[in-house]
Parts: structure tokens; C-alpha cells; sequence
């Protein structure tokens, strides 16, 4: 099998990750990089052996020598170099969140033709957990899905003595705050392990951003939020519920549970190994009981490594990578109704 040809636009925090993952993979070859930062851009190509070095995503995006492109910067102005590669015949891994919006998505998707395009949101589904997880909620053995939660609070720790990032925080730069940032994640994971299969109708949000006492904690001018808190009413009635907070003024807390009309697995999406997933079984006799249905040390490395390789199998298996655009778009379009939501304070439809 040919290595699939790549470009990385983005030599900031996490391109470079996509490049340790290419030059680890058989799969990949590291043809360019770019980056506005020239320094950047020559140290990374330094680093993982890129023969090409460019200054603009765009010229890279034109480079004939490529076969796909991931995007590795904030939101701002990622889907029009997605489209551009699109047009010019590459294929497409976009950093998270997918876009600015839903209808950016729309766009790409309708740009898309027969090339693969995939968004990094998958990333913690390529570990060991997520696959029994999957596999038994596609058993049936947890009966009719009634609801699938997640619980994920950070309290706020010393202040900082460096700068913090200053896309992070700020709508216009990444589309939003910790929902964008961590939430798609999360979005994700509960619908891929699920199957897919849940349909997003309604949903009732609330936003909070920073408290005060911390502000200085963050870039100046921050306006996205750091705190969520989200029902999603899902076709057949199941619900989605999602909370998340950083900066909280409260001890961390975590939970994680999909629960069914026969049973329930409680589980974690990122957790130190080794790892468990228990399973709650119910009988008219014996009532609930708890076992572990799995415990083991997972492979994080696939946590970075998963996008970038499984677009480069779905290119050359000519099949769809874990997280397509179709499927992100649903993860977009409930973002999208949160943040409605929690503007106009009420319950609104999702997409």
C-alpha cells in the first residue's frame, strides 16, 4: 500500500502532532508543512523530515506532490482553506471544533465529492475502551437507550505566570469556549459509541463564562464560555446530557453512564490505566448488580495518532474514516443549538 502524501498547515500546539504521527506510519509520508511563523514552520520541517516548507496554507494546499491536507489551527478561516483543498482535489482532516458553525460544515460537505474528509473530534474512540463500549451497546444487552450523560468539572487552580492562549476563550477566533474545545469531544464519544444512532431533535442550555475571581486566569478580552450545561432530546426519547466546566469554583467531578432500559455501563473517556468499564445488570429476581466488563491499560498514543492514520486507511480502503463530516455536522449542530439555546433561553431544535 502507497503512503498517503501529506501537508500540515499548522505547526503550533498540535500540528506537530499529526507529524510525529505521520513519520511513525507506514501509512503516511510527511511531504510539507506551513505555517505565518516562518521560524515555526522551519523547525517543524526540521524535526520530522518534511522536504517542503511553505509560508501559506494555500500554496501548500497547491503543492501537486499532496494527497491530503489537516488543518491545525483555530476555526477562524479553516474552512475556507477547506474548501480550497477540496477544489483542488485533497483530501481533508480538520482540527476541532469542524467549523465555526454548521453551516461551514454544510459547505464543506457539499464541496466534498469522492474525496475523504474527517475531523479530529474522534479522537478518543481509538482506544481499547471505546471498542468494547461500542461493541457491547451494538449487542442490545443494555435493552432501549434512556440516557447517555456525561459530568466533567475542573476546579480552578493557581494563577497562571504565563500567558494563556488567546484563542482558547474567544468566540471569533474558535467558534466558542469549553463546548468547542473540549465538548465536541465528548459529543463524539457518546454518539459513536452509541452507534451513531441517536437523532438530536431539541435542546434546552445554559452558558456561563469565567467567574470573576478568576479572570485574570485567562487572555484578555475572553468572551466564550467555560461552564455548560445541556439537554438533548433525541429521537425515541432517549436524552443526551451535557455538562463540563473549567475554572470551576468546586471540586472535580467526573461521570460518565449510558444507561438503558435493561442495564447501564458506567465508563470514562480519559482516565489513567489501568481502565474499567462496569456494567449495572438488572434480573426480576436478583435486582442490579455490578460487574467489570472490561479492565485494561489502553494504547494512548492512538489518541493522537487516530485521525490522521485512520483517514490514511479510509483514503486507500476507499471506505469512510471514523468521523466523516456528515458525522461531525451532527456534533455541529448540536453545538450550534446549545449556544442558541442558552442565548434565548429556551428550548430549541436541533439543526
Amino acid at each position: 500500500m502507497n503512503p498517503v502524501k501529506l501537508g500540515v498547515v499548522g505547526c503550533g500546539v498540535i500540528g506537530p502532532t499529526h507529524m510525529a504521527a505521520a513519520v511513525s506510519s507506514p501509512l503516511l509520508e510527511l511531504v510539507a508543512v506551513a505555517d505565518l511563523i516562518d521560524e515555526r514552520a522551519q523547525a517543524a520541517a526540521s524535526k520530522y523530515g518534511a522536504a517542503k516548507v511553505y509560508r501559506e496554507g494555500a500554496d501548500l494546499i497547491a503543492d501537486l506532490d499532496i494527497e491530503a491536507v489537516v488543518l491545525a489551527f483555530p476555526a477562524k478561516g479553516r474552512t475556507e482553506l477547506g474548501l480550497l483543498a477540496l477544489a483542488n482535489g485533497k483530501h481533508l482532516l480538520t482540527e476541532k471544533p469542524v467549523a465555526m458553525n454548521a453551516h461551514e460544515v454544510k459547505q464543506l460537505i457539499a464541496a466534498q465529492g469522492d474525496l475523504k474528509a474527517a475531523c479530529c473530534s474522534s479522537r478518543y474512540r481509538f482506544v481499547e475502551g471505546a471498542r468494547v463500549a461500542t461493541e457491547f451497546i451494538a449487542s442490545g444487552a443494555l435493552g432501549e437507550l434512556r440516557t447517555v450523560r456525561v459530568r466533567h468539572l475542573f476546579p480552578c487552580t493557581e494563577q497562571p505566570t504565563e500567558p494563556r492562549p488567546e484563542w482558547r476563550l474567544k468566540r471569533h477566533l474558535n467558534a466558542g469556549g469549553f463546548l468547542c474545545n473540549w465538548g465536541c469531544y465528548d459529543l463524539d464519544y457518546l454518539l459513536g459509541i452509541t452507534g451513531w444512532k441517536l437523532k438530536p431533535q431539541s435542546c434546552f442550555a445554559q452558558t456561563w463564562t469565567i467567574p470573576p475571581q478568576f479572570e485574570s486566569h485567562i487572555a484578555a478580552e475572553s468572551d466564550a464560555e467555560t461552564y455548560y450545561l445541556a439537554l438533548i432530546r433525541c429521537e425515541g426519547g432517549t436524552m443526551l446530557s451535557l455538562e463540563r466546566g473549567e475554572y470551576m469554583p468546586c471540586q472535580a467531578d467526573e461521570a460518565w453512564q449510558i444507561i438503558g432500559a435493561n442495564g447501564s455501563l458506567k465508563l470514562r473517556m480519559i482516565s489513567g490505566n489501568p481502565k474499567q468499564i462496569i456494567h449495572d445488570e438488572t434480573s426480576t429476581a436478583g435486582g442490579t448488580t455490578s460487574t467489570v466488563l472490561w479492565e485494561g491499560d489502553e494504547d494512548t498514543a492512538m489518541v493522537s495518532a487516530g485521525p490522521v492514520t485512520d483517514l490514511a486507511a479510509a483514503i486507500r480502503e476507499h471506505r469512510e474514516p471514523s468521523t466523516s463530516l456528515e458525522r461531525a455536522l451532527v456534533v455541529a449542530q448540536i453545538t450550534d443549538a446549545v449556544y442558541a439555546s442558552a442565548a434565548k433561553g429556551k428550548c430549541v431544535e436541533v439543526g
